[in-house]
């Protein structure tokens, strides 16, 4: 019994404690996608992950244009060969085909990977802002409104326009 009433004094002093630290924490929000999406940097680097992706697109579209045009040929140039050549053929298409595929994969790992390659940095910079400008207006903690990030209520003070304002610094 005495085991009893010593976790619930334990449970009980927590729990005040942490409504007492609560209360005195200062508490602000952010929607860091928005400030995100408004950074130049951020802009910069959605440019070039484009440029990328639209490079990789085009090869891959000539490829697809070259296969179909060596399908087309052979299709109409199937009669007049024989079953062997024919054969051979196929395994050639199908292999350019596996050859595209393979080019395309390839392709996505180098946007992906110039994709995080370019946002790294602005993600630090996008932290590092919002930190500067909430330990400035003596916030403790700053939570992410950005919807869908599990803030249900954002009525407490909104950093955004404040972090922008530091952007043009």
């Amino acid at each position: 019994m005495k085991s009893i009433n010593t976790t619930l004094l334990t449970i009980a002093l927590a729990i005040g404690l942490a409504i007492n630290v609560n209360a005195q924490s200062k508490i602000a929000h952010i929607d860091t996608q928005a400030f995100i999406e408004a950074m130049p940097a951020y802009q910069d680097a959605m440019n070039q992950i484009k440029q990328v992706e639209q490079t990789y697109q085009a090869e891959i579209d000539d490829l697809l244009k070259e296969a179909q045009k060596k399908n087309e040929r052979y299709k109409a140039e199937a009669p007049t060969k024989t079953e062997e050549e024919n054969q051979s053929r196929m395994q050639e298409l199908q292999e350019m085909q596996n050859s595209i595929m393979e080019y395309n994969q390839t392709a996505s790992r180098d946007v992906q990977k110039k994709r995080e390659e370019l946002m790294r940095p602005v993600l630090e910079k996008a932290r590092n802002i919002i930190q500067e400008v909430a330990r400035e207006k003596g916030f403790d903690y700053v939570l992410d409104s950005t919807v869908g990030s599990g803030v249900l209520l954002a009525d407490g003070y909104n950093l955004l326009d404040d972090a922008k304002a530091e952007l043009s610094k």
